[in-house]
């Protein structure tokens, strides 16, 4: 009996100890976390709910014309039906793509204002030092939409039709061996320097801000090769201003399909597509982000926006916003490796 009787007085101290103001202070702040992510919760679903209600902004950090700007305007288009609201593509480039991104960063999060990104969403990272973004935290992936193949385009008076013979030409006229690119942290840069690493020739990249810029340079013979996304060359492949030597991705593109890869050629690996997707603000509601990705999944699915797209020399993604994020993750790692191999400095 005696020992029963110490044993069920003991809880006193239990007691008091529940009673102290360090427990209490913690128990309102529990609740008061509880209550904020409840409503969190309750507001995303309440704003999904009645979205949208007015237009959607898509940021396109590029000029008209490329890669990212077609599956904006052709995405778009649907989506302004599937909705109910306009969607209205606002091109902001300039500064490596950084502007538009930043732009798209710092917009308000509720699913107005989203954004299209291309290869230099993943790069730019290591080559600028003051970013007013950062690829994964200001961002919340939406959908991984299109990896676009880039075309070796040669001046066509150059006497190489392969990839080794290009090489070749190059190591004899090192002087000739001017390189166009697309502006410092595109993917056409970062292709170049890929390929210089895996040649060993030097070359000197000469930047232009897009490829519209950097064409009648190089149909002019003022530069000797542009590693350019197929959507914005293939027309002068197939016209016979350029020639096409290889092509960047492991599998042949369909919209090019004669021409082989780099990696069929000897350069065992070289894998160096642009990719990227439709991205929100940090913080915009997860049912917002979920509904937008079920809607432009099921654009691409749609017959026309496949064939516009395809025909543009671009491969259709799509999948999950998980999907996404882990793309951008692995690319982070793949093209900071990159940057370190070439010795890019920051700027």
């Amino acid at each position: 009996m005696t020992t029963r009787s110490l044993q069920f007085r003991s809880p006193r101290s239990r007691t008091s100890q529940f009673r102290s103001p360090a427990f209490h202070a913690f128990s309102k702040a529990l609740a008061a976390a509880t209550i904020a992510a409840t409503l969190a919760v309750a507001h995303g679903a309440a704003s999904a709910q009645g979205y949208p209600d007015h237009p959607i902004r898509v940021i396109v950090p590029a000029p008209p014309g490329g890669g990212i700007d077609i599956i904006a305007r052709v995405v778009g288009e649907k989506l302004s039906t599937s909705l109910g609201q306009a969607v209205i593509v606002d091109n902001r480039p300039g500064a490596s793509n950084n502007l538009g991104t930043e732009l798209l960063a710092h917009a308000k999060p509720d699913g107005y204002t989203i954004g299209i990104v291309g290869g230099s969403h993943n790069i730019n990272k290591f080559l600028f030092k003051n970013l007013g973004w950062d690829p994964e935290k200001s961002f919340e992936p939406i959908i991984y939409t299109h990896e676009i193949p880039l075309v070796f385009a040669i001046y066509p008076k150059i006497p190489a039709k392969t990839l080794p013979e290009l090489v070749a030409y190059m190591k004899a006229h090192p002087e000739e061996d001017k390189v166009a690119t697309s502006g410092r942290g595109s993917a056409q840069e970062m292709a170049a320097e890929m390929f210089k690493m895996a040649s060993g020739v030097p070359m000197l990249m000469i930047p232009y801000k897009g490829s519209s810029a950097a064409h009648p340079d190089l149909l002019a013979g003022r530069t000797m090769l542009y590693i350019d996304t197929i959507s914005a060359i293939q027309e002068q492949v197939k016209s016979g201003n350029v020639r096409a030597v290889a092509v960047s991705s492991l599998k042949r593109a369909k919209a090019l399909p004669d021409v082989p890869t780099a990696d069929e050629q000897g350069y065992k690996g070289y894998d160096a597509n642009t990719n990227g997707g439709f991205l929100a603000p940090a913080g915009t509601p997860k049912a917002i982000v979920d509904k937008l990705n079920a809607e432009i999944n099921k654009a691409l699915k749609e017959p026309d926006v496949r064939a516009k797209l395809e025909a543009a020399g671009i491969v259709i993604q799509g999948g999950s916003p998980q999907d996404y994020a882990r793309l951008i993750h692995s690319d982070l790692e793949k093209w900071g490796k990159v940057v370190k191999q070439a010795g890019i400095q920051p700027e």
